[in-house]
């Protein structure tokens, strides 16, 4: 499920991703602002009813539910993986559906904190249903399985909570709702069916408002493998403590690598991505 504002700068490398296992995924594109105009034939037609999307808002959960509707219509649909204009494929085709459909939970992302961007965006409004040691953090780009899915598109309560409540400049809090909505949700109603990390690799390390992206001269074999090789899941928290909070990444008991998807690739990085596809996936 592909959330966009328009084009989709890696259809190609998709396509190659794709290629042969026909009859084992679907495509979605949720494009905000502009349609995309389609290089490749598994997302020609694809495009469902888009609206916009505010970044920090709830809008942002409105496209997410979008996408998984229209996902869950399709009864073969056993694992929705939510993925942006920026996300690449680490693995070849086959490690990752196994590595999804294998294991009986969803990676959806959620950790602790007690700090100014976690707990210090809570609101007491959002009482009795959301108490602030339930209020949870985590990024956005999930993985789940089915009942999961359904779980979020039958879920009003606390949705409204979040709408209501959670967003940006409310009460003086700069309350991201895709940062904190669904980890809250899943570790109030869920917690032992999720993985508390996600699977798509994001780089926070220039601490900004936005992750590091990628150029061309940073697209090398050498950072793809670097990637693929982290089997630890670490979040920071944003209180003076800066408190480290490791886990293992452990797939059906065994410890394996995080991550399946990357972000945020420049969209200048393409032929360098087609070119290392095929070294790199071979991992």
């Amino acid at each position: 499920m592909f959330l966009t504002p328009g084009p989709l700068p890696f259809e190609k490398l998709w396509d190659k991703f794709f290629s042969g296992h026909e009859d084992r995924f679907s495509v979605y594109v949720h494009a905000s602002k502009e349609k995309p105009v389609h290089v490749s034939r598994y997302f020609v037609n694809q495009d469902i009813r888009s609206d916009q999307v505010i970044w920090g808002k709830i809008s942002m959960i409105d496209a997410e539910r979008r996408l998984l509707a229209n996902a869950l219509r399709d009864p073969d649909n056993q694992h929705f993986v939510l993925l942006s204009d920026s996300c690449v494929p680490l693995y070849k085709f086959d490690y990752i559906y196994n590595y999804l459909m294998f294991t009986n939970i969803s990676y959806v992302d959620r950790f602790y904190d007690p700090g100014p961007h976690g707990n210090g965006r809570y609101s007491e409004h959002m009482l009795p249903e959301v108490e602030m040691k339930d209020f949870s953090k985590g990024a956005q780009w999930f993985s789940m399985k089915r009942q999961h899915a359904v779980m979020v598109l039958a879920d009003s309560l606390y949705y409204s909570k979040f709408r209501d409540y959670c967003k940006p400049g409310l009460e003086g809090k700069n309350c991201i709702a895709d940062e904190h909505y669904l980890p809250t949700y899943f570790h109030m109603v869920d917690p032992g069916g999720i993985a508390n990390w996600s699977v798509t690799h994001v780089d926070w390390s220039e601490r900004k408002w936005h992750p590091k992206l990628y150029r061309s001269q940073d697209v090398t074999y050498d950072l793809l493998r670097n990637i693929t090789s982290i089997d630890l899941s670490i979040h920071v928290t944003s209180d003076e403590k800066k408190e480290v909070q490791v886990q293992p990444c452990l797939w059906n008991g065994i410890t394996r690598p995080c991550y399946l998807f990357a972000r945020k690739f420049h969209k200048e990085t393409i032929d360098d991505l087609l070119q290392l596809f095929s070294n790199y996936t071979a991992l």
